[in-house]
């Protein structure tokens, strides 16, 4: 059985593509519908939660520069309709496997750095997204050929 729908994961960063190459390549093999999705996490988790002051328009900016940077990625990939762009808010884990449910994905496909992941998505949160994925997870591996 071929995969339908494949759901990436993406962090916006110039790592991330390799994890697109792969997606792409594999959605492209059985035509695949592609969907990206990039979450942006409430500032005040990084605080631990305690923070004495609003973050709110600290936050929505966050959430502009994010949607602009979700744009400029669809240039770089043009098969990504606007449809089939996702920007969430919250928890990485829940956000993720929330949209893979709700769109019907049957791979989630993510990047891993191991212990050195990228920031939000790649690195703790690839574990994360395995537990408890509404579907299979396919974690491509980031590290760099040794030298």
């Amino acid at each position: 059985m071929s995969y339908q729908h494949i759901l990436v994961a993406v962090d916006l960063t110039e790592e991330c593509d390799p994890v697109m190459k792969r997606a792409q390549a594999l959605a492209s093999s059985t035509q695949a519908k592609l969907s990206v999705v990039h979450i942006v996490e409430p500032m005040a988790m990084a605080f631990g939660g305690d923070v004495p002051m609003d973050l709110s328009m600290l936050q929505q900016q966050q959430f502009e520069q994010a949607k602009e940077r979700l744009d400029a990625f669809a240039i770089k990939h043009p098969q990504l309709s606007a449809e089939n762009r996702h920007l969430a808010y919250g928890q990485p884990r829940q956000e993720i496997h929330r949209l893979a449910a709700e769109q019907h994905c049957d791979l989630i496909i993510v990047g891993s750095h191991g212990r050195h992941g990228l920031a939000l998505l790649l690195g703790s949160t690839a574990n994360d997204v395995l537990h408890g994925a509404p579907c299979d997870v396919l974690a491509v591996s980031l590290k760099k050929p040794a030298a």
